[in-house]
């Protein structure tokens, strides 16, 4: 039977990322859906003080709707959508970036329910909570602080973290296009940054929500590598990669490497719909389910 891939976005993003993907994987004769988790896409908040000309004050102190949403509130969205996805035939879970997290917390619960994991350049933490892996080497060279001069608000007053994407700091660009989206034009660079959401939920998970053995451990996963990310850096990648197959020896990652950086993949589609159009023919590991 045909598979659905189910595309899960990773922070300020939605399902809007992905329409570039759908578009090719739809031209190839695959079926998609991408996931707007609690908060994201058209429930997000976009206040009057987001609009040009900004309203500074009234930005920073606007509530927004994704406070108080959780990591498992993410997981159990998405299972929701893939208990409905199931019943069309195998499914394919595909995470990006900290989307990854969500779909690592619902493998944990539901694996019955995916046929496959794929992470894109996405977290799925295995010895550490994601915060941990920030102070780790592999994380070295990611400046924490690139979001600082563009954030709105105190996150712990809000309960979400809130950044300003139509600020006109040259620096702020600056920063986020050298961790996003270096090898894009700036005209690509600036069409995406639109397509983000200025708020994020502040829960990046503990240690109930990496992945484990007995549930997620069981699920064929494919990792595919993004060569050039500067955003969660290839060296990070790979130890994902590694504890991750120390967990299971038994069902190692399946591994592929695109070339360019976070958001490469999503403005040019083909590779990546190429390989993932791939996986719709591998067989289970022996012994997985």
């Amino acid at each position: 039977m045909q598979p659905t891939f189910v595309l899960v976005h990773g922070a300020f993003a939605n399902s809007f990322s992905f329409a570039p993907l759908q578009a090719e994987l739809g031209l190839r004769g695959h079926r998609s859906v991408a996931v707007d988790l609690p908060g994201h896409g058209f429930q997000a908040t976009f206040t009057r003080a987001y609009q040009a000309p900004q309203d500074p004050e009234g930005l920073a102190a606007a509530p927004g709707s994704i406070k108080g949403v959780t990591v498992a509130d993410n997981a159990a969205h998405l299972i929701g959508i893939l208990q409905r996805a199931k019943r069309n035939g195998p499914v394919i879970l595909v995470s990006h970036s900290r989307g990854g997290i969500t779909a690592t917390a619902a493998a944990n619960a539901r694996p019955d329910l995916i046929d496959r994991i794929v992470y894109v350049s996405a977290w799925c933490p295995v010895r550490l909570d994601v915060g941990d892996y920030y102070a780790e080497p592999e994380m070295a060279g990611v400046d924490p602080t690139a979001f600082a001069s563009a954030l709105a608000g105190n996150p712990a007053e809000l309960g979400l973290l809130r950044v300003n994407f139509r600020t006109g700091n040259p620096d702020s660009l600056a920063a986020f296009k050298a961790a996003f989206f270096a090898d894009g034009t700036d005209e690509q660079f600036l069409t995406f940054l639109n397509t983000f959401q200025p708020d994020e939920n502040l829960d990046a998970g503990g240690s109930a929500d990496r992945a484990q053995t007995a549930t997620w451990g069981r699920i064929p996963k494919t990792y595919i590598r993004l060569a050039d990310d500067a955003s969660l850096p290839l060296a990070l990648q790979d130890r994902l990669i590694r504890e991750g197959n120390e967990l299971t020896p038994d069902n190692p990652y399946d591994v592929h490497t695109l070339g360019g950086s976070h958001l490469k993949w999503l403005v040019d589609p083909a590779p990546a719909a190429r390989a993932l159009g791939a996986l719709t023919t591998l067989p289970a590991p022996s012994g997985q389910a």
